[in-house]
């Protein structure tokens, strides 16, 4: 069962997001061979999506970075979406490990 963990993200915005994936006694996962993807989408059957730029940051440590350009931020509606991270073992072993919500707050300045 994945773990549940909400994003905040401001529109507009670069957003830079350093999560640390642990196995069921606290020791960072080690992701060595893993791939990792991860999407936001307005509601379970919604067919349209962001991805996020997921990427193993540190394999040793369990880090997994995502990110979106202030590009893909401004993009988004405000408002609140539902995401997963999933990750691939080097056999092909997919595991969701983390979910949530990600909630979008609205951009005011405006280039």
């Amino acid at each position: 069962m994945a773990t549940i963990s909400n994003l905040y993200i401001d529109q507009g915005s670069d957003f830079n997001g350093l999560i640390t994936l642990t196995d069921q006694e606290g020791n960072p996962l080690i992701l060595t061979g893993y791939t990792v993807k991860s999407q936001f989408r307005k509601s379970y059957n919604s067919s349209s999506f962001t991805d996020f730029t997921a990427t193993v940051s540190n394999a040793s440590q369990g880090i997994i970075n995502l990110q979106l350009t202030a590009a893909q931020s401004s993009a988004v509606r405000a408002g609140r979406y539902l995401y997963d991270i999933e990750i691939t073992s080097s056999s092909g072993t997919k595991t969701r490990a983390l979910e949530g919500i990600v909630i979008i707050t609205p951009e005011i300045t405006r280039s």
